[in-house]
């Protein structure tokens, strides 16, 4: 994302965002950021929560430098490059970031890299532990990160505010017979 301080400087912010529990993992702001910045800061998010076995992103330089090439290869994570012009195969992501713009950065005057810094992490931290999401059976993406990390599976979403199924699986092999049953009929 780009954004600029109250100078004119322009700024970029690399938020990373974890698909399946919709945490925040990191926003960070900087006058600029390399393909060499995003390795070190995925190198070390990769020692605070894991290695995750894919990272998408769109084909902005400093996700196709060597440098990303040569992480990605060495760290044995496969990368994914969203297809030119088809944003929303990345949609979680470019709603996160509309998000952003939306309730911080067009809401904000930043008048320095500190200052951008500040209220991006509370931003950031705010969203990851205040607020709820429906896709996530109402829980806040840290609450969901935690058991979700914890017991391996979407288990977190049991137990949520959503209503239980009105009815039970059918036993086996009655399921083929209402298959058929519909197609002939």
């Amino acid at each position: 994302m780009h954004d600029q301080f109250a100078c004119g400087r322009r700024f970029r912010v690399l938020n990373i965002v974890d698909d399946v529990t919709r945490e925040c993992l990191a926003a960070i702001p900087d006058t600029s950021i390399s393909g060499r910045r995003v390795a070190r800061e995925l190198t070390e998010l990769i020692g605070r929560r894991g290695k995750p076995a894919m990272i998408v992103s769109d084909h902005c330089t400093e996700f196709t430098s060597n440098a990303i090439l040569a992480w990605s290869k060495d760290h044995r994570v496969e990368w994914h490059y969203i297809a030119p012009g088809k944003p929303m195969q990345n949609g979680y992501v470019e709603s996160f970031n509309g998000r952003m713009r939306d309730e911080l950065l067009n809401e904000s005057l930043f008048f320095g890299i500190d200052h951008a810094r500040s209220a991006i992490s509370e931003w950031r931290e705010d969203y990851n532990t205040a607020r709820p999401h429906s896709s996530l059976g109402y829980q806040t993406p840290a609450a969901f990160a935690v058991v979700f990390t914890a017991t391996g599976s979407s288990a977190a979403l049991f137990g949520g505010s959503a209503p239980s199924p009105v009815a039970q699986p059918a036993p086996h092999g009655v399921t083929e017979t209402v298959e058929a049953l519909i197609a002939t009929g």
